[in-house]
Parts: C-alpha cells; sequence; structure tokens
C-alpha cells in the first residue's frame, strides 16, 4: 500500500514538471553510424561524393526534403478509396512505373467494397500529381 505521506509529484502544466526520458521507441533520431545499402538510386544521388560527411549531408538533405514534399502532397481518400489501393500496393514494392499506373490499376482490379465508386477514384488518381501518388502510397505502407 502507498505511503499516504508522499506528495504526488508534479504534472503537465506545473511550471516544476519536468516531461520524462523518452524510450527506445519514442526516439525519432538515432544518432551513430548505420549500415546502408547503396542500391542503384543512393549510388546516382551520391555519384561524385567520396567524403563520407558529404554523403552523409546529401542523403539527409533528400530524406528531409521528402520528408517535407509528404507533408504537403497526398489526397484525401474515403475509406474504401483506401482499401482498393491498399488492395492493389499488396503486391508489394511499388516502383515509381507502378505509382503513376494507380488510376489504370483501379480501373481493372476486381476487387470491391461497399462505398467504393471506383471511376471516381481512377479519376481522382489520374489528376493527382506524382508527389501525391507517392505521398499516398506511402501513407499506406507501401
Amino acid at each position: 500500500m502507498p505511503d499516504s505521506s508522499e506528495k504526488p509529484g508534479p504534472v503537465r502544466g506545473d511550471p516544476t514538471w519536468v516531461a520524462p526520458a523518452l524510450t527506445r521507441e519514442e526516439k525519432t533520431r538515432n544518432v551513430g553510424k548505420t549500415p546502408v545499402f547503396f542500391g542503384p538510386p543512393l549510388a546516382v544521388l551520391t555519384d561524385g561524393h567520396k567524403n563520407t560527411m558529404e554523403i552523409s549531408g546529401k542523403l539527409n538533405r533528400t530524406a528531409e526534403r521528402y520528408l517535407e514534399l509528404l507533408r504537403h502532397h497526398g489526397l484525401e481518400l474515403a475509406e474504401p478509396e483506401r482499401k482498393c489501393l491498399a488492395h492493389i500496393c499488396h503486391i508489394g514494392f511499388m516502383s515509381p512505373l507502378e505509382i503513376s499506373e494507380l488510376p489504370f490499376e483501379v480501373s481493372i482490379t476486381a476487387f470491391d467494397c461497399e462505398g467504393l465508386d471506383k471511376p471516381a477514384l481512377a479519376a481522382k488518381l489520374e489528376a493527382a500529381s506524382f508527389a501525391d501518388l507517392v505521398a499516398v502510397v506511402e501513407s499506406l505502407g507501401f
């Protein structure tokens, strides 16, 4: 049984409150070296850079810009539309060509669910920019 003489600690809003330390899962930044496989896209991106710090800087700047693109792009999708696209994306890795063909894929998929209007979804995707399509695929986890 807890000691009733103990005072409760400060709570959020109290000037003496201190935020708890982040757990491993809550950390969004891992400082240190991480082995990375440089496939063709990263090799092209860093071509001509020899210094590790230059390469690291290039990768981090590119990732930061990419995250900003994702933040500013995307489409408002209803749940049936998200389900349809998730079904299509479940093929696995989505190459840039496959992402650009999403409107066509929607028009030929056998997937159907209540509330899904495939012609309207295909038209919405057709009118979207490539950045919007990438953001949609990323938001679905592919």
